[in-house]
């Protein structure tokens, strides 16, 4: 169920309390939230490039015509990066690998599986995004991120090992309802990327305001839309992409089980990071909306009052 205003409303005589706050005041109180710690590193839907205490000419190299240049490049080359690697991945979600099945495909898929999900869960450690934007403008760790998510993904396209291991191969009408919700979870995808930025999720919005040499506008958490159902939209709809097919072959399997618990755990992660740095506000919502539909256990169901 989505949030309503009844969900809110309690006996508390208090209009402030968030006991009684509409999902709109949270939204509010979030935003404010934000306004209030300008400096902070520790949630990642903000953009890197709008801490305050950020200059430019921290990296004088990145501010000289070469540097420039070099920083120019490969914003634009992320770009084209980005768009061919989600050709690849919807040929590959779809079809599978092109690798003939050899003895050592299941732990060479298994290496690869994971080679995706290691890379773009350590760039998400603050003290690693701290360490480097020592070197690293904060308005190119945006493409940075997409960079290395592009590679590691392409790696699995290239080097990805069919198998002939089939838990079920539908046909007929199954066949056509599971490509309907597959093909649905592409549409849901987008669309809940959209209500928090494309361009925040390629780096192009931090690069575009590194190229004018100006700070990002703060990225602000409003619960709208699909929010109001779940906390995390956009890994519910890349759970349609790997469990919606037609053919699971082991190999698929393997993928399927190593990114579901990655969006499980980094589901709980990021809950934990909107929580250190929104605080009670984010909670309150937390109570109201499980990160998932359906889920009733474990990080994903309502917070517990």
């Amino acid at each position: 169920m989505p949030i309503t205003r009844a969900q809110w409303n309690t006996a508390s005589s208090s209009p402030r309390s968030p006991a009684n706050s509409t999902p709109d005041d949270i939204s509010n109180s979030i935003e404010r939230r934000i306004e209030l710690h300008p400096t902070s590193d520790a949630i990642p839907i903000r953009s890197h490039a709008t801490d305050a205490t950020h200059k430019y000419s921290q990296h004088a190299v990145w501010d000289a015509t070469l540097g420039r240049l070099v920083g120019i490049v490969f914003g634009i080359a992320t770009q084209l990066l980005f768009l061919w690697t989600v050709g690849k991945l919807f040929w590959f979600l779809r079809f599978g690998g092109n690798t003939p099945p050899t003895q050592q495909g299941v732990w060479s898929d298994v290496a690869l599986a994971m080679a995706f999900v290691l890379p773009h869960s350590i760039l998400l450690i603050p003290s690693v995004q701290r360490f480097l934007k020592k070197f690293i403008p904060v308005g190119l760790l945006g493409c940075l991120h997409c960079c290395v998510t592009c590679f590691t993904l392409l790696a699995i396209f290239r080097w990805w090992v069919s198998n002939e291991f089939m838990l079920w191969q539908a046909s007929g009408v199954i066949k056509y309802l599971i490509l309907v919700g597959f093909y649905s979870s592409w549409v849901a995808l987008i669309y809940s990327i959209s209500l928090t930025g494309f361009g925040y999720q390629t780096g192009l919005t931090q690069w575009w305001y590194w190229l004018q040499r100006r700070p990002a506008p703060r990225r602000q958490f409003v619960i709208q839309g699909a929010y109001r159902w779940m906390r995390h939209p956009i890994y519910m709809s890349f759970l349609g992409l790997i469990w919606f097919t037609p053919t699971m072959s082991l190999d698929h399997v393997i993928l399927t089980v190593v990114w579901t618990i990655y969006i499980y755990a980094g589901s709980y992660f990021k809950d934990q990071r909107m929580l250190q740095y929104i605080g009670e506000a984010y909670r309150e919502y937390a109570k109201c909306v499980p990160g998932l539909p359906l889920i009733g256990f474990g990080p994903l169901m309502k917070l517990r009052a």
